[in-house]
């Protein structure tokens, strides 16, 4: 890194370069110029401003990307979202903030799973107290998968809080409290009254997303459930009806034409063990816009094997698959999302900007961020991340700032 202050008088500009650029679908050479945190177009601060940049950063060749999203993210390094005590809430949530960035993520929303309704009240009072600071992800707010599931397909969940008899707003409020800092819900759209509650949400909540998931529902609920407004699948393939040539399930929603104009999304882990390679390539080529990758890590992400937990349930890891002690039933993951875009990148032989699309640019586009987040557009945040030609991380930037280096990596030196 070479440091060069200027004569030029104005804020502290930085100018990533010789590197690769991840950029409208492509992978280009080119810069990346940033100052407060935002990435800059340079021929407006040369020609305006007549500035050069005061710190030049050679990036020797690596691909410089948008920062990776992982919208499900049940815990991670030991921490689980769904057993968090009363005044540690937000002291976990930025454990897991600053343990992220070594693996590129700079942007996840905490994932709760069905948990005793006092247990919404006391981790949903709302994220105001969580510091801005550089040195850690972004939370862009809470993953709510659950109660309102299906007891068929709960899959880890706890059954003894499973809502699946009935769904109405005050349902919702009733059990969530507060829907604040709440960005995604997930239910089965098969339980009575579900259609109208994703209407209200739409209409009264339209930052909430509604997300489609451990469900029973057949084709045609799943698709009017989508026209209803949900606009996301959750972890296609898991915890729903198996795909059948005649009666698709909500795998069919990959190909539908009748779900309305909408985008639709299908969030899937690309861990390796829970969808196939060649399920990977059937959901890519049906729908590659859509695809979203997830990690739905567990809190024995990043810890060695043995037994966990998740929520009230006990969870044994070994040699990376997750299952319900003393089942075959799989809990979530240990992945990683670097892994994930390497996964998904080798399992449908897409393109590399394809792949890291999957992680930023799709979920940035479903909670409606594509404008500051998922893109290197000028005036998007400057959460980057840095990969060689393996997609293995090098370093993670954000709001400007290097904040983690692959050590003896790249641009160590």
């Amino acid at each position: 890194i070479n440091k060069k202050t200027m004569t030029a008088t104005g804020v502290s500009v930085a100018r990533y370069t010789n590197c690769k650029v991840v950029c409208h679908g492509d992978v280009l050479p080119g810069d990346v110029w940033v100052r407060e945190g935002k990435i800059i177009n340079p021929t407006d601060l040369f020609y305006g401003e007549k500035k050069l940049p005061d710190t030049v950063v050679d990036c020797r060749g690596l691909i410089v990307a948008p920062g990776f999203i992982d919208i499900q993210i049940n815990g991670a390094f030991g921490v689980d979202f769904s057993s968090l005590q009363e005044g540690s809430v937000l002291e976990c949530i930025e454990k897991v903030a600053r343990g992220l960035i070594a693996y590129g993520v700079t942007s996840f929303c905490p994932t709760i799973v069905t948990s005793p309704p006092d247990y919404y009240k006391t981790v949903l009072k709302g994220l105001s107290g969580l510091q801005k600071g550089k040195n850690r992800a972004n939370v862009l707010g809470f993953h709510l998968e659950g109660p309102f599931i299906s007891m068929e397909k709960k899959g880890a969940h706890n059954r003894d809080y499973v809502l699946y008899k009935e769904l109405s707003p005050s349902a919702i409020l009733s059990c969530y409290h507060s829907l604040q800092d709440v960005c995604i819900i997930t239910l089965a759209p098969e339980i009575p009254g579900a259609m109208e509650t994703i209407r209200w949400l739409k209409e009264e909540h339209s930052d909430v997303i509604v997300s489609l998931g451990h469900s029973s529902a057949h084709l045609g609920v799943a698709e009017e459930g989508i026209r209803s407004g949900a606009k996301l699948v959750t972890h296609m393939f898991n915890a729903m009806l198996p795909f059948h040539h005649r009666y698709p399930g909500m795998v069919g929603l990959l190909a539908s034409l009748a779900i309305g104009p909408g985008p639709a999304y299908f969030s899937l882990i690309t861990d390796g063990i829970h969808a196939h390679e060649t399920v990977q390539r059937i959901a890519f080529k049906a729908n590659p816009q859509g695809i979203i990758l997830i990690t739905d890590a567990l809190p024995a992400t990043g810890l060695p094997d043995g037994i966990h937990v998740l929520g009230l349930m006990t969870v044994t890891v070994k040699g990376g698959v997750a299952t319900i002690t003393g089942t075959d039933t799989l809990a979530g993951s240990v992945v990683t999302m670097d892994i994930c875009v390497k996964e998904f990148k080798k399992a449908t032989d897409c393109t590399l900007a394809q792949a890291i699309e999957a992680a930023t640019l799709h979920p940035a586009q479903l909670l409606g961020l594509e404008g500051t987040k998922g893109t290197l557009n000028y005036g998007a945040d400057a959460d980057l991340v840095f990969l060689d030609e393996s997609l293995t991380v090098q370093a993670t930037c954000v709001a400007g700032d290097i904040v983690w280096k692959a050590p003896g990596g790249v641009l160590c030196s």
